[in-house]
């Protein structure tokens, strides 16, 4: 399982023209499923994404997490993530779960998350999505499990 996660100032995503998540101060999380992911590899990469220390202190250091700022979560499941681009110039997908396991993956991790978080948002599996974000810092991680 792999996530690209991003500390923003605000995100949000439009399926057809149309608001259906945004956040304010939080993290936006792209959420890319594996042939191998299990519902255990979701809760330890959403336990990594939440205690992640990407936020600063008072002191300007990034030593506070999601939960220690009380932040806000986007998830939006993104296929791309899970591509292999080891080789040549072209994506290979073939490590990518397939539709029917990463949505049920997808939708396991926003459960989870909605347990943690004070306020989670979600894209639509499975659509064309526009998402929009202020990326604060830029801060941007690639975490994988």
């Amino acid at each position: 399982m792999r996530a690209l996660i991003q500390r923003v100032a605000s995100a949000s995503v439009v399926v057809d023209n149309l608001p259906i998540g945004e956040i304010d101060r939080g993290i936006l999380l792209l959420l890319g499923v594996q042939k191998h992911d299990n519902e255990k590899a979701a809760e330890k990469l959403l336990s990594k994404v939440l205690a992640y220390r990407i936020f600063p202190d008072n002191n300007g250091h990034m030593n506070l997490s999601l939960s220690d700022i009380d932040g806000e979560l986007l998830i939006v499941s993104q296929f791309t993530i899970a591509a292999n681009t080891k080789k040549g110039l072209r994506p290979s997908f073939s490590s990518a779960a397939p539709p029917e396991k990463a949505e049920a993956l997808y939708k396991y991790v926003v459960d989870v998350a909605n347990e943690s978080c004070r306020h989670v948002a979600t894209g639509r599996f499975g659509a064309d999505m526009q998402v929009s974000l202020v990326n604060d810092g830029p801060v941007t991680f690639l975490l994988e499990v």
